[in-house]
């Protein structure tokens, strides 16, 4: 693969931010096309079948360039195609613990990110005016003003999209709170999830952490005032370039006492989420409605986050017996073990 990896994202994109810090930490070199640039060399760059960001170009079977997207999938790629500091780990059981955490933030974490950008008077006013001047410094007054609108219009009306509504709002406000304070619980005991090397799903939560932190008023002031280590551990993780890595992956049997509020809060939403949303689309609904905590949660169904069930399903039932005891004794008691116990999600997905 030729290096520079080109790719085209934006500063407001949790997802480029993801690529862009694992990037720098794996000393990968990359060239970052923001809004309007283009490619160096003069070539007519492809475009995505879906149009998300980041978009990379990279050559096909043919040696043609092709634009693929999705962090998760690109990062399984690229830990195939370089070596050293690696960031997903080899053991089969806390392999699926790590991506369990990483789809945790890329699907239920961005939730929280979409919803404050898109909910609050503030949040919609410096989103709507800073995030076209990312794309076009050069706009008129003028120009800016119709963008701006065009955006907060267009965003503000797809908050339905993630979930964000009415009966919603208190549950994810609520799980965005008791995940700073889980997070900052954390990185007072270790730097990383898995100790004191980053892996992709530290990448993954930093990546939404750099809008609802780093960016947007309302989840930035409720992370100074909860977990002030998370604001500061968002400015570390950003640029790990020079951390030395000495050590291992560990060989738990059980995780430590630091990351089971983490994962005891991943197991209050995100399996009721996931599981309804399978089921109705099995069942060739549009819509879904479940509970988190007593709380009455509906939104529409999404495609998507059932392939991305069924991808950790299918990960689990591949697991040796070993490695499955020892993956479910990460987990129990957690409301984690319902993604790969409950029967009729499961068959929603097959």
């Amino acid at each position: 693969m030729a290096e520079p990896l080109l790719l085209k994202g934006a500063p407001g994109s949790p997802y480029t931010r993801k690529m862009l810090a694992y990037m720098r930490y794996r000393h990968i070199p990359y060239r970052l096309m923001i809004g309007d640039q283009g490619d160096q060399e003069g070539r007519a760059l492809p475009q995505p079948k879906v149009s998300l960001l980041p978009t990379f170009y990279l050559p096909n079977s043919a040696g043609e360039l092709e634009a693929v997207v999705d962090s998760t999938p690109l990062i399984r790629r690229f830990e195939s195609m370089f070596t050293g500091r690696e960031t997903v780990p080899n053991a089969p059981a806390l392999r699926l613990l790590h991506d369990l955490i990483e789809d945790y933030a890329d699907e239920w974490l961005t939730k929280a990110m979409f919803h404050y950008r898109w909910h609050y008077a503030d949040d919609i006013e410096k989103a709507g005016l800073i995030l076209p001047l990312w794309r076009d410094l050069n706009q008129s007054a003028a120009q800016l003003e119709k963008t701006s609108e065009f955006i907060r219009e267009r965003q503000i009306s797809r908050l339905y999209v993630v979930g964000s509504n009415e009966a919603t709002w208190a549950a994810i406000e609520a799980s965005y709170e008791r995940f700073l304070t889980a997070m900052d619980e954390l990185v007072e005991a270790q730097s990383f999830l898995f100790g004191a090397r980053p892996s992709a799903a530290d990448f993954g939560l930093y990546a939404q952490l750099t809008q609802l932190a780093g960016f947007d008023p309302t989840p930035q002031r409720l992370c100074l005032q909860k977990a002030p280590r998370v604001y500061a551990w968002v400015d570390v993780v950003d640029d790990l370039s020079g951390l030395d890595v000495a050590q291992d992956w560990p060989t738990w049997q059980t995780p430590p006492a630091a990351l089971r509020p983490l994962l005891e809060e991943v197991g209050r939403v995100y399996p009721a989420v996931m599981l309804a949303n399978a089921e109705a689309i099995a069942q060739g609904e549009s819509t879904f409605v479940t509970e988190i905590l007593g709380e009455t949660w509906e939104q529409p169904v999404f495609v998507y986050q059932a392939r991305c069930l069924r991808v950790l399903r299918t990960q689990f039932d591949e697991l040796a017996a070993p490695e499955r005891d020892q993956f479910m004794a990460m987990i129990e008691g957690t409301g984690c073990e319902d993604l790969f116990l409950n029967l009729k999600g499961h068959n929603a997905i097959d």
